[in-house]
């Protein structure tokens, strides 16, 4: 399976859960794949606008709510809003969009969703899950009831679970240990036969300007 068929699979289940959490009980597929895809492009058009501003406003990847903010404002999520013109003429910053966001996120229509996604306290079991997991997301709930084990390290190193640390890959004989070590080597060589010979200064004699003289 391929990684963008994965990502998908995985957008699915929170697709579902705001569905239900609206009060749609059931669904055509080729609607579901419509709405999952449209999701998609959202998240990833939010996310390529966040970094572009994280750039333009620090020149660097880390991003901060300034940065979101301004991508939320590109794709709409924040209305109504003046333009940035508009808020230097006026001398004032406008949080009418950003205000009205947060009571949107924070109101009791999405509650639901919400409790699904374990940002409040869950006081009846989520959906395919057999008792109430408190405040833990959906996810989580349904890893922990299909792990019997109890062991973390099962999802580990895949897109479930948590990133495995690298361990250094060590090269029996030869002039270095390490595989990182004979990397950097090798980029050195490559550096080294790619610089260009370093050109000696003439010793041919030069006219009273400066110039050098043709030879005969």
């Amino acid at each position: 399976m391929s990684s963008n068929a994965i990502y998908t699979s995985l957008l699915r289940p929170p697709v579902l859960h705001i569905l239900r959490a609206a009060g749609f009980h059931a669904t055509k597929p080729a609607v579901l794949d419509t709405l999952v895809d449209l999701t998609a492009r959202y998240l990833s058009l939010l996310a390529s606008n966040s970094v572009a501003h994280a750039q333009e406003n620090h020149n660097d990847l880390t991003l901060t709510v300034t940065d979101v903010r301004m991508a939320l404002q590109d794709v709409g999520a924040l209305w109504p809003q003046k333009s940035a013109m508009e808020e230097d003429l006026m001398g004032e910053e406008d949080m009418r969009g950003v205000d009205n966001f947060v009571k949107w996120m924070v109101g009791e229509e999405h509650r639901e969703i919400r409790r699904v996604a374990g940002l409040i306290e869950n006081e009846v079991p989520l959906p395919g899950i057999d008792e109430p997991t408190g405040r833990e997301d959906f996810l989580t709930a349904l890893k922990r009831k299909h792990n019997k084990t109890g062991e973390s390290s099962r999802f580990q190193g895949t897109v479930l679970g948590t990133t495995t640390e690298e361990k250094p890959v060590r090269i029996e004989g030869g002039p270095v240990e390490l595989l990182q070590d004979w990397g950097k080597r090798l980029r050195k060589t490559s550096m080294k036969e790619n610089t260009p010979p370093s050109r000696e200064p003439s010793s041919a004699p030069t006219s009273s300007t400066g110039s050098p003289l043709t030879p005969i």
